[in-house]
């Protein structure tokens, strides 16, 4: 597999928009763990194997334990995961899947039992992020299995702006 276009040396612009929404993802109030299983779900859903890379790596980096990354494309059918950790997977696949669930409300009303109203802010910026980090990955065939954490933090730094 070779990438088609590396957008952060094409236009460092675009990559700057979209950290930006990342950015405030990150200051958000949510849990780290969670995050890295709503963007490992959705990746799951997009079949983004740079994202699933990525996002593995990430999570296993926050502590998250083989047994529940392996069973996440599973999550309805197994006692790993939190009532909030499933009202934040189902919203995430609600959010992902949007043309063909159009997202239900009791999707939402379920995402209101365990997440305040920032929180449903913050939780569905980060799956409008992550849908969005796969579909560029995918479209550019971003190469999966270089992804080092430590290093794709400095490179966030580096790329913020100032």
């Amino acid at each position: 597999m070779k990438a088609r276009i590396d957008v952060t040396k094409v236009d460092p612009k675009a990559y700057q928009a979209m950290f930006g929404l990342e950015t405030y993802v990150h200051d958000s109030t949510l849990e780290k763990p969670l995050l890295e299983l709503v963007r490992m779900r959705a990746s799951q859903i997009n079949g983004c194997a740079y994202c699933l890379d990525m996002h593995s790596k990430d999570a296993r980096a926050a502590g998250e334990t083989e047994q529940r990354l392996y069973e996440l494309n599973a999550w309805r059918e197994t006692p790993f995961y939190s009532d909030r950790e499933r009202a934040a997977l189902a919203w995430t696949e609600s959010l992902t899947l949007v043309s063909e669930t159009h997202v239900p409300d009791e999707d939402f009303e379920e995402v209101k039992k365990h997440f305040s109203e920032p929180e449903i802010v913050a939780l569905t910026m980060a799956i409008v992020s992550i849908n969005g980090w796969n579909r560029i990955a995918i479209a550019t065939r971003v190469v999966p299995g270089t992804y080092q954490p430590q290093a794709h933090a400095q490179q966030a730094a580096s790329a913020s702006p100032k």
